[in-house]
């Protein structure tokens, strides 16, 4: 197949030089427009021409060189004639430039266009400056070709519409502190290497950069813009986007931009509606110490790195995301003045001193969840969201950034308020709790605690097992401290049969003692017990009297050994098993000794006796003292030992069996009749507190 043969331009609309026109190859030559009066371009008019012409010329004059090839020189001859005598600045009227070629400098700087500016098409080929010019109308700059160097518009003033729409810039283009008074269109420019410099513009009209593709940094910074501004689906390069102390007044919209780089907002301001809905960022987003005065969107908008919003201010948002980050969300030190509902699906989210001024409810997948000294002044729920968000029946938000597991963790509630506070379906096995205030009023929904190592123990040459039951992080802390576990590395995880260790191990000074842990045991204990979850209590009452039987500098010595014998016997009235075991154990030591040493041979007779006086007989009845004769062997009978079993029986019921007993048999049914009731309580209170809700 034969290659097409490539495009010739056509020939422009007005009258044009085609000077080096060529007919056999359809060349339409020099494009540029007749200077009135001559059928060639300025470029090509005779040089007596050319001198009349420009001696012609006045500041503020109408000039139409639409196509014209400009030297640098050329140009200048051009503008020297156009100069005010008073500011030595050029003045045009009138200024038609559309399709002129600039092969050198293009020197507009200072210069006043009184009346239309259109450079539409033209391509500048080295430096174009325009600093500080003045555009009184319309300026059209559409479809340029800043090919070289730099486009420089920096204090540039335009009192018109400015349109840069589809203009190419392939350096530098500095716009820095221009002011633009009406609409400014940027959009679908093809930006390329270095460009930047929008820093303190002024843009009064809307300004739109929609689709604009930047290929190197694009730096807004104390950028101004009074009414709306359109970034909708703009492309901005892995050199960053910097729009910090930006301050937005009216709507703007970046939905479905891409930031292929960092796109820094810090301190900057969003008065009205904003919406990132759809963006992409795959640097950080960076919006620290910005203010957010109206309603502002990020649904479904993606961050494959950092998002952070440390010190934002959120005055109007009823609702943050759904969004996706594959590493952290930074709201610490964020403020939500209004109701709102944030939706997040990253690797962690930090709400360090994060202020709640209204309720709140955090919907969050895949987070760990840090709320170390948030402030809390209404209500804020911290739950699990259980399937992919979704937005108005939408299809679900994509996930693709995050792995593992769906679920939610929380880090920490060091210092925070939990008065206020709602955790459900939330995984708070390494949660610090420490220094937090009103734990007993924290409401607590479907959670999770880290559990006690399983598996067998030793003590010594003693195998131990701990009992199973709901723990704090803290406890988890102290005893790896105490225990002497080895420091983990980072990403590793404890032994089933080990304790967890803290962030702070082994260090006692950083490490919460018993006395600091059941104070935490406590106050949770009560939060349990306010929901109505008994069980959950009880595995909290076992862990304060576990701090408190382990406390050496709160807790009494006697207090201890007391709790040590409470432990012992049912595990703190919260082990049935271990009731039950004792009492059997009892049960059948009393039996034992009552057969020994409790139970007379055999029951004792009584005797009668009396003695007359006259006519009147008295009569006495006694009865001797049981004894016990005989050897063990006549003593260790099945019969002896199933009235020593009734009589232990009738002891737990706390009742009297009536059986003859010798007088260390007495003692021993007392003992029993004091203990072993104690012990049937115990078992029977631990099984209620495990079924009762």
């Amino acid at each position: 197949m034969s290659t097409p043969p490539a495009r010739t331009p056509s020939a422009p609309s007005w009258p044009h030089c085609a000077h080096g026109a060529d007919p056999a190859t359809e060349s339409v030559g020099c494009r540029g427009i007749h200077v009135p009066g001559h059928t060639a371009c300025l470029a090509h008019l005779a040089d007596p021409d050319r001198t009349a012409y420009l001696a012609g010329l006045a500041p503020g004059a109408d000039i139409d060189h639409r196509g014209t090839p400009f030297t640098r020189h050329l140009l200048t001859a051009l503008l020297d004639t156009l100069r005010d005598p008073t500011t030595g600045n050029p003045h045009l009227g009138d200024a038609l430039f559309s399709g002129a070629q600039f092969s050198g400098a293009a020197w507009f700087r200072g210069a006043r266009f009184f009346g239309r500016a259109n450079f539409s098409g033209a391509r500048f080929s080295r430096r174009a400056e325009f600093g500080e010019a003045q555009f009184s109308r319309d300026a059209w700059f559409g479809t340029n070709r800043f090919d070289a160097d730099t486009g420089v518009f920096d204090g540039a003033q335009f009192f018109g519409r400015a349109n840069f729409s589809g203009a190419r810039f392939s350096r530098r283009a500095e716009f820095g502190e221009a002011q633009f008074s009406r609409d400014a269109w940027f959009g679908t420019n093809p930006w390329s290497v270095d460009t930047r410099d929008f820093d303190g513009a002024k843009f009064s009209g809307h300004a739109e950069f929609g689709g604009a593709r930047f290929s190197g940094h694009a730096e807004f910074g104390e950028a101004q813009f009074s009414s709306s501004a359109g970034f909708g689906e703009a492309q901005f390069s892995d050199a960053g986007a910097g729009f910090g102390g930006t301050r937005f007044a009216g709507a703007v919209w970046f939905s479905s931009a891409h930031f292929a780089g960092e796109g820094y907002f810090g301190r900057a301001q969003f008065s009205s509606w904003t919406q990132f809905s759809h963006a992409r960022f795959s640097g950080d987003g960076v919006f620290d110490w910005a203010q957010f005065s109206g309603d502002v969107h990020f649904g479904r908008t993606q961050f494959a790195s950092h998002a952070k919003f440390s010190l934002a201010r959120f005055e109007g948002a009823p609702s943050l995301g759904p969004m996706a980050c594959a590493g952290a969300v930074v709201l610490s030190g964020a403020v939500f003045t209004a109701p709102v509902t944030l939706e997040i699906a990253a690797q962690k989210v930090i709400c360090e001193r994060t202020r709640w001024e209204s309720t709140a409810t955090l919907r969050l997948r895949y987070a760990i969840v840090d709320l170390n000294h948030a402030v809390l002044a209404a209500p804020v729920a911290v739950t699990a969201h259980p399937a992919p968000f979704t937005a108005l029946g939408d299809r679900p938000m994509d996930e693709s950034l995050l792995a593992g597991a769906a679920g939610v963790r929380v880090a920490s509630v060091q210092g925070v308020d939990a008065a206020h506070l709602v955790l459900t379906d939330t995984d708070l096995a390494d949660c610090l709790f420490s220094g937090a205030f009103h734990l007993d009023q924290l409401r607590l929904g479907k959670v999770a605690f880290a559990s006690a190592p399983t598996g067998r123990h030793y003590r010594g040459i003693w195998p131990t097992r701990w009992s199973r039951r709901r723990t704090l992080a803290e406890e988890h802390h102290w005893r790896a401290q105490t225990a002497g576990q080895p420091v983990l590395l980072p990403g590793d995880t404890p032994q089933p049969g080990q304790w967890r260790p803290g962030p702070h191990h082994p260090d006692p000074a950083l490490t919460p003692d018993p006395e600091d842990t059941a104070a935490l045991y406590r106050h949770l204990r009560k939060a349990f017990e306010d929901g109505k979850n008994e069980p959950g209590a009880a595995d909290f009452y076992y862990g304060e009297c576990e701090m408190r039987r382990h406390d050496r500098t709160g807790t009494p010595t006697v207090e201890r050994r007391l709790l040590w014998a409470y432990w012992l016997l049912s595990g703190y009235g919260l082990r049935a098993s271990r009731a039950a075991g004792w009492l059997l154990a009892a049960m059948s030591l009393t039996v034992l000794l009552l057969v020994g040493f409790g139970l007379p041979t055999h029951d004792p007779d009584t005797a009668t006796a009396g003695t007359l006086h006259g006519n009147k007989i008295t009569l006495y009845t006694s009865t001797p003292a049981p004894a016990l004769h005989g050897g063990w062997d006549q003593r260790m009978t099945w019969t002896r030992a199933e009235g020593a079993t009734r009589v232990a029986v009738n002891s737990v019921i706390f009742r009297s069996s009536g059986q003859n007993l010798t007088t260390a048999g007495t003692y021993i049914e007392m003992a029993s009749r004091l203990l072993e009731p104690t012990l049937l309580a115990l078992a029977i209170l631990a099984i209620r507190g495990r079924i009762k809700r």
